[in-house]
């Protein structure tokens, strides 16, 4: 039976607008629920598909962009308000529904869009993929939720700091309770430090590009910008940052491989381990995990023009693609293989410098993947301890004497950074590496705040980078 037919006698029956913005946003939030997807990943494809059909223009799509990226960032405090606003636990509640009601809590409370809009864009949205029954139910809770702003919503959810302090930073700056304690561990500072990183993690960071070295010029580049389009990055020589709407895949540089998109956190990585003292030969480079390549792309111009030779190993075979498609072009000699870290194909002892960027929980990464947060769990570190120690090592065998190692990760927490280093230095799990600790400070040349040392821990809220770690070893024996 179709609705006309469910209506009682009189009642007319009205289709739903679609409404193609908000109609995206919600199929790419049911991706990332339903599928673990990225956003950074399904965003972009339906963007370029709605463009080909002439659905979207450059405003709709900025539009969309803020609504999915928006409504992931705050998704725990959209949660909390929510879940004032209903009558059951939030868990019994369809997962379809909520990601609905947590686009209409974005627009209202964290937009611009009139209440009015906001609700009646909400609840049309819900006619056409949950069905007018449900729809109801959508209007009746954003009707509730517009009453208030966000402030006065999460005074009235959020616990009071001084009796949960942790709890409270995780409602009001919307992360799982587990990721705040953890980065605060990693701060070791007071309160303002908190806080600082944790609204960093919910801004929209910028889009950073990376010259690369004898390819083109971050002079260059940003004269191709122009000074609208383009500014000099804070920190690394080879970085432009693009102005907000500023689109990598239509710069020409970027799409001939000249330069790439890289967080500055990363391009000082890089830098740091291309610029370690060496005694004796700087002949052969390894990156011992470089998918997706920003960072072998980088080491490779670097090692091109001192005549050095760059060995890019990966053990996902997509992720060596990709490696491949960002070293493509590259003037110096470089090879890229598929292999694991772990079990190496190469001799011990015959490079002179190597990167193991090892896999990790991503936490200094939430800026740029806000859904990340909720889907790692307090045990993902469990899982990833192991690999981190067993690349770490087979890194320093891989290196020659009086060598550096960089050991680099995306995460600030305490037990991927610092105690993995120190287990392999002082043999916890297996024999004690014979190498010494290096100081990165000074190779990180004009960057502020890099603390005590001798590793590094870049943060969003203090450099404007990715929460990026750094620790860099010389093998001594």
């Amino acid at each position: 039976m179709n609705e006309q037919a469910r209506r009682p006698p009189g009642k007319s029956y009205r289709r739903p607008k679609k409404d193609p913005v908000r109609i995206l946003a919600f199929e790419a939030l049911r991706a990332v629920d339903e599928r673990a997807a990225y956003a950074n990943l399904v965003l972009p494809p339906l963007l370029k598909k709605a463009r080909e059909a002439g659905d979207f223009d450059t405003r709709d799509a900025a539009l969309a962009t803020e609504l999915v990226y928006g409504t992931l960032r705050r998704q725990g405090t959209y949660d909390a308000i929510i879940s004032a606003c209903i009558d059951r636990p939030l868990r019994q509640v369809d997962p379809p529904v909520l990601d609905v009601l947590a686009l209409g809590a974005h627009q209202l409370l964290g937009t611009r869009i009139p209440t009015h809009a906001a609700v009646s864009a909400s609840v049309e949205l819900a006619r056409v993929v949950l069905g007018d029954g449900r729809a109801k139910f959508v209007n009746a809770v954003l009707r509730k939720i517009s009453r208030d702003d966000l402030d006065t919503w999460v005074e009235r959810v959020a616990p009071p700091y001084d009796e949960d302090a942790e709890d409270h930073l995780a409602v009001v700056h919307s992360h799982p309770r587990w990721v705040v304690s953890a980065l605060w561990d990693a701060l070791g500072g007071g309160r303002g430090g908190i806080e600082d990183l944790l609204e960093a993690d919910n801004e929209r960071p910028e889009v950073t590009l990376v010259a690369r070295p004898g390819r083109i010029s971050a002079d260059d580049l940003l004269d191709t910008l122009g000074e609208e389009s383009g500014l000099p990055g804070r920190w690394s020589p080879y970085a432009v940052r693009l102005t907000e709407g500023g689109e990598p895949g239509a710069i020409d540089a970027v799409r001939e491989g000249r330069a790439g998109v890289q967080d500055e956190g990363s391009q000082l990585v890089a830098l740091a381990l291309a610029n370690a003292p060496l005694d004796g030969t700087d002949e052969r480079w390894l990156d011992g995990c470089a998918g997706p390549g920003g960072k072998a792309a980088l080491l490779a111009a670097l090692a091109a023009e001192r005549g050095a030779h760059l060995l890019a190993a990966e053990k996902q075979p997509h992720r060596a693609r990709l490696v491949e498609r960002a070293l493509a072009g590259n003037p110096g000699p470089y090879q890229v293989i598929t292999a694991d870290g772990t079990r190496p194909p190469w001799r011990p002892g015959v490079f002179d410098r190597v990167l193991v960027d090892v896999p990790c929980t991503g936490l200094g990464a939430l800026r740029r993947r806000p859904e990340a947060r909720w889907r790692r769990r307090p045990e993902d570190l469990e899982g990833f301890a192991p690999l981190q120690r067993s690349l770490l090592r087979e890194a320093l065998k891989a290196v020659r004497v009086g060598g550096v190692v960089g050991y680099a990760t995306c995460s600030p927490h305490l037990a991927e950074t610092r105690t993995v280093v120190d287990d392999v230095l002082k043999g916890r799990g297996g024999p004690a590496a014979e190498a010494e600790w290096v100081d990165a400070r000074p190779l990180m040349p004009g960057v502020s705040a890099l603390g005590d040392g001798p590793d590094v821990q870049l943060w969003p809220h203090v450099h404007g980078t990715d929460a990026m770690y750094l620790a860099l070893l010389r093998r001594t024996a």
